[in-house]
């Protein structure tokens, strides 16, 4: 039996804009898609790990109530989450292709720890560095 982390959630502030920019910008594919009343689960993953999904929520019901939604809300907008990590072959072109496509970066990419790596949000406002992988 495999057994691991499968999903980890993302709070983002609209799900179809977080959807476009994921799918659209970065690559990745669309694993899940459903509606449960007022609630939707939408996951998304990388093309290169199909076992692990990216979950795209809303902070609310049935999950959070409405103050503790908002505060979360307020968190990520402000870019104060933990950043999330994207690998690639080569930084400096990652973030050229994914600056023509109107991805906003915090950091331009660097040279430090034996590797090149950037910073970029997505609308939300959540953080990300874009690493280059390690020979």
């Amino acid at each position: 039996m495999n057994q691991g982390i499968e999903v980890v959630g993302l709070y983002v502030r609209d799900q179809d804009e977080a959807l476009a920019f994921y799918t659209g910008k970065l690559g990745f594919r669309v694993h899940t898609d459903v509606g449960n009343g007022n609630y939707r689960w939408l996951t998304v993953q990388h093309p290169d790990q199909p076992s692990f999904q990216l979950g795209l929520f809303i902070p609310g019901p049935p999950v959070l109530d409405a103050a503790t939604a908002q505060t979360v809300r307020e968190i990520v907008a402000k870019g104060a989450m933990p950043p999330l990590v994207l690998t690639v072959d080569d930084c400096r072109a990652a973030y050229g292709r994914m600056l023509a496509q109107g991805v906003e970066f915090t950091q331009e990419p660097v040279d430090r720890y034996g590797t090149v790596d950037a910073g970029f949000r997505d609308p939300s406002g959540n953080g990300w560095k874009l690493i280059q992988r390690r020979d």
